[in-house]
């Protein structure tokens, strides 16, 4: 996927550098969708240069030697192509506590109890900044700030959740 954020980003600014697109992409808070490195991101940039979906152009007006970059035609044509791959695609929704959460009877209660406390303190930290996000980023797009929204929802449905669940354990501890 990071190659359709790459693509996409550089036809929404054409001559960017790398730098500026890694960014974009931090300042967006796209990490909430993809999961990406500086590492990943930079090979990835490589990546689509070697295919010629992106070119370097000399827009360098400093001395500093910079490499900006522009979407080719066979870049448009992949920029399509992902576009269509990732947004026909449904995925079920995961978190990696899931998989902790299948072991839980098995796992010291009072720290399965840490694990949701934990759990509910890292969600409630998304939320707020997912709310600063769609609040006072004038610069993201609709489509974006709807997808921060929905992302907002199924951050507060897992609050409701995990409290659930601690809840649940209490009662299992009075019985």
């Amino acid at each position: 996927m990071i190659p359709l954020l790459i693509l996409g980003l550089l036809k929404q600014n054409p001559g960017s550098h790398g730098y500026e697109l890694l960014t974009l992409m931090e300042e967006r808070h796209y990490k909430y969708i993809v999961n990406f490195t500086k590492g990943s991101f930079y090979y990835n940039l490589q990546q689509l240069e070697e295919k010629q979906y992106i070119k370097k152009v000399n827009q360098s007006e400093s001395t500093r030697e910079t490499n900006n970059y522009i979407i080719t035609e066979a870049g448009n044509r992949e920029f399509e192509k992902l576009m269509f791959k990732y947004g026909s695609k449904t995925d079920y929704v995961n978190l990696t506590f899931y998989t902790a959460l299948l072991f839980g009877n098995e796992y010291n209660n009072n720290e399965l109890k840490k694990l949701i406390e934990l759990q509910i303190e890292q969600t409630k930290k998304k939320i707020f900044l997912l709310e600063q996000s769609i609040q006072h980023d004038d610069t993201i797009s609709d489509y974006f700030r709807k997808m921060l929204e929905n992302s907002r929802s199924h951050h507060l449905v897992n609050v409701q959740w995990f409290e659930g669940l601690l809840k649940d354990m209490d009662n299992k501890k009075k019985m």
